[in-house]
């Protein structure tokens, strides 16, 4: 059985976390929780509705998400990459993108013209 240690609320006794001993046996250092926490991601959701006679007058929906950018992009979110505040490439075309667009023109212009001299 656990056995509760000193140091909780007001000095009254508290049980152990998991998060008190580092698998090494010392104990963990808010370095050590972090970085578990950004591996793994942390989701938090919460909505707050404020009614008047049952008229909702306020509805907020709060999601916090709090992982590390590669757990991020794995979940499928990368919104800062376009962000013209957040990146300095946001905002400018790809290259790729527009040498595409360029080489499209072309093709529809090339179908115009061999359009026009087959009309009668």
């Amino acid at each position: 059985m656990t056995q509760p240690v000193a140091g909780g609320l007001g000095g009254a006794p508290r049980f152990p976390s998991p998060y008190d001993q580092a698998p090494g046996g010392q104990g963990a250092s808010l370095a050590d929780i972090l970085e578990r926490v950004l591996d793994k991601g942390v989701v938090i959701a919460g909505d707050i509705r404020i009614n008047l006679l049952d008229i909702e007058l306020l509805t907020i929906k709060l999601r916090l998400v709090v992982a590390s950018v590669d757990k991020a992009k794995e979940m499928g979110i990368d919104w800062w990459e376009s962000d013209p505040s957040l990146s300095s490439r946001a905002g400018r075309p790809d290259r790729s993108l527009t040498e595409e667009n360029e080489r499209l023109r072309a093709e529809i212009a090339a179908l115009r013209a061999t359009d026009r001299s087959q009309a009668p």
